[in-house]
């Protein structure tokens, strides 16, 4: 299936348009390399395309020796660097291209937000466009087929998530064979290697514990006891991983009401094939316990898709009180706050009243017969 993805022209514009480089975050297998080189199908001039694990550049491109790089560059008004947290001190690297090739187009991706991220934060401040990829989003599937046949699709996307190359497989065996492969050789090759963390397991255990955690609020303490970490460390390791876009926090909504729970995140993953690969289960829907959490963290993540994918800005939350009151996921845009109960099949019409009486009743419940309203 070809799909095409929401950021592509808005990341075809800023490459054409702006002098700012280009870069491009998200997993592997999320496509990047694809979106890309269609991208660059579609421009005018000659175009250098480099992977970044290919170490004839990587010596080169890390130099600091614009004499040298110039020699590999002249010529060229396309530059396009895959992988390029692999090259080691690209972020100054590219800023002394940027700043000696003014009419060079620079377009640069990468699976790991933290090491590339930190490369060309400080040398690039100011110079670059930046854009995430996630794993494909319901509102890109929707391009090729109808509101109906996702409806219908939906216990597939809950159990097998939505990696672009799971919709080329049919068998469920096929699937689950190529998120056993993704998950063992691409999602942690980055957090193990970049970040010098010795010892795998530690980073295996904690995603179990995760995993079966979803939508639930999460105690690194309680986390940290059971796989012997300090809080501390297991904190650490979750930021590594939402660096390299597997899972992500939602934070505790808060106004500091005295009855209000505002320290603890729900912790949620990109994508639910990963989540049920980690604990061995694609079982079907009727015969799990987990469905209820499974499509919390579907439409929240298909949420947070749309918003990143069409450049729409809001703060994401959950609410809970001490009493036992709670809202999946709070969303606050221009000053506004809105409410939304997550529930895969029994509609719930009204917001717990203490929320009422002290934020208003912009409430709604998204179930599986008007989520498309929500996420498309």
């Amino acid at each position: 299936m070809n799909i095409k993805r929401n950021i592509q022209d808005t990341l075809s514009e800023s490459l054409i348009r702006s002098r700012k480089i280009v870069l491009v975050f998200g997993a592997r297998q999320t496509g990047k390399t694809t979106m890309c080189n269609s991208i660059l199908e579609g421009l005018s001039g000659k175009i250098l395309k480099i992977n970044g694990d290919e170490m004839k550049y990587s010596e080169l491109l890390s130099s600091r020796d614009f004499s040298r790089m110039k020699l590999l560059l002249d010529g060229y008004q396309v530059l396009f660097i895959d992988e390029a947290q692999r090259i080691p001190d690209i972020g100054i690297n590219l800023k002394i291209i940027y700043e000696n090739m003014p009419e060079l187009k620079m377009l640069i991706t990468g699976s790991s937000s933290f090491e590339l991220g930190n490369q060309v934060k400080e040398p690039l401040t100011g110079r670059t466009s930046t854009f995430k990829l996630m794993p494909l989003s319901l509102q890109e599937i929707r391009q090729n087929t109808t509101i109906f046949d996702v409806q219908q699709k939906l216990e597939e996307y809950l159990l097998y998530g939505l990696y672009p190359e799971i919709t080329h497989y049919t068998s469920a065996s096929d699937k689950e064979k190529y998120l056993t492969e993704l998950s063992s050789s691409y999602l942690y090759k980055d957090v193990l290697e970049l970040s010098n963390i010795r010892h795998s397991s530690k980073i295996s255990n904690l995603l179990n514990l995760l995993a079966f955690q979803i939508g639930k609020e999460v105690s690194l303490n309680e986390i940290g006891q059971s796989i012997g970490m300090s809080q501390e460390t297991v904190n650490s390791y979750i930021d590594l991983l939402e660096k390299s876009f597997i899972v992500f926090r939602l934070s505790g909504f808060s106004r500091n009401l005295r009855k209000e729970v505002g320290k603890r995140d729900k912790i949620y993953f990109w994508d639910l094939g990963v989540r049920n690969c980690l604990i061995q289960n694609f079982s079907s829907l009727t015969t799990r316990n987990d469905v209820g959490e499974m499509w919390e963290n579907l439409i929240v993540t298909e949420r947070l898709k749309y918003l990143s994918n069409n450049q729409l800005n809001a703060n994401s939350f959950f609410w809970r009180t001490y009493t036992g009151a709670e809202i999946d996921y709070i969303e606050e845009k221009n000053g506004e706050l809105f409410a939304f109960e997550i529930k895969y099949s029994k509609l719930r019409n009204k917001a717990p009243q203490t929320w009422t009486a002290n934020y208003g009743n912009n409430f709604k419940c998204i179930t599986r017969d008007n989520f498309w309203e929500f996420v498309m």
